[in-house]
């Protein structure tokens, strides 16, 4: 089971972190930092694997990462999992990450954060592994921007009705309005020009 998984650059700044174990706030943010000092500090010619630290679960937990440009993506594991499996499963999100942000950078996980739990979400959920095909991921992604482009439509609405309203060459403001058998007095209103 995947208990957690971080990002951070090379400064040790985390970019994300989904816990999937209930740890509160604090120890989170020492999960965070030992892990950054677990893996910072390993040359770049040794293996992805290693022993989790000590708040992670110790020598019963695995920490599978990989380091690409100024990032560092790390899979906080149990015994359960498998080492290749998960060094794939990492190169499955950098390449979704990189598809869905053309050329993913840094700054794409800072400022599109909501975009790139949603990526997550599609791949893994509750600490299982859900999704490992690409293209099935950015399908998925391609038809939630589309439905939040369709729901942003719909936030705009009252938007333009007002500026409708302000564009209508009305004579004079109506004072009563009547529908059928109701009648509606229209208090006085400053002009909408």
């Amino acid at each position: 089971m995947i208990k957690a998984i971080l990002i951070f650059n090379n400064h040790g700044k985390p970019q994300l972190s989904k816990v999937y174990q209930p740890y509160s706030e604090d120890t989170q943010q020492q999960i965070i930092r030992e892990t950054f000092h677990l893996v910072f500090k390993r040359d770049e010619n040794v293996c992805n694997f290693l022993e989790g630290g000590l708040l992670i679960g110790g020598s019963d937990n695995k920490l599978i990462y990989r380091h690409y440009a100024t990032l560092y993506f790390v899979f906080c594991v149990d015994s359960s999992e498998s080492e290749l499996g998960i060094l794939d499963l990492i190169q499955v999100f950098v390449e979704t990450l990189d598809k869905c942000f053309e050329n993913v950078c840094e700054l794409d996980l800072i400022f599109h954060v909501d975009k790139v739990h949603n990526i997550l979400a599609e791949m893994v959920m509750g600490g299982m592994v859900l999704e490992t095909n690409m293209n099935e991921i950015v399908t998925q992604i391609d038809a939630q921007n589309k439905l939040e482009k369709s729901e942003a439509g719909l936030a705009g609405a009252p938007a333009r009705a007002v500026s409708a309203v302000k564009n209508m060459n009305l004579p004079e403001i109506p004072r009563n309005i009547n529908i059928g058998d109701i009648s509606i007095k229209v208090p006085n209103l400053p002009s909408f020009k």
